[in-house]
């Protein structure tokens, strides 16, 4: 039961969030030159592109080390490890708008939630904790 390990990093600069920010200042700027939109709607819906601009700034590292005895993950200044042998299941749960969710349920029945910026293409996910003998639950949809 010997596979290679998978190693997943995401850097938090990125061409996506640096397009999304340039659109939604140029939406901004159209609305405020060619809509005369009041400046104080504006620099609230810039309020909103903060965590973003800081994420630009900041470029923080997630990433996911998943080998044949551990799992480890970090992101930013989070992080945590789990050995395989502890995992019970992992639970991937599909959401409404379509992101996967991963948590770890434990032999002892505690949860430990992945990070969705720490979690690599759930099939990959899906693919390496069952050639190492990790059980997995698919949920798709559910409410609660």
């Amino acid at each position: 039961m010997s596979a290679a390990p998978l190693v997943f990093t995401r850097q938090g600069r990125s061409l996506r969030a640096l397009l999304a920010l340039a659109l939604a200042y140029a939406l901004m700027a159209a609305a405020l030159l060619l809509l005369d939109a009041a400046w104080w709607i504006v620099g609230f819906f810039a309020l909103l592109t903060l965590p973003a601009l800081h994420d630009l700034w900041r470029n923080p590292e997630a990433g996911l080390h998943l080998d044949n005895l551990m799992l480890h993950w970090h992101s930013g200044r989070r992080q945590a490890s789990v050995a395989l042998a502890e995992i019970d299941h992992m639970r991937l749960d599909t959401r409404w708008d379509f992101s996967v969710r991963a948590t770890a349920i434990l032999t002892n029945r505690t949860r430990l939630r992945i990070p969705a910026e720490c979690l690599p293409p759930h099939r990959v996910f899906e693919a390496a904790l069952e050639a190492r003998g990790v059980a997995v639950q698919r949920h798709h949809f559910t409410v609660f």
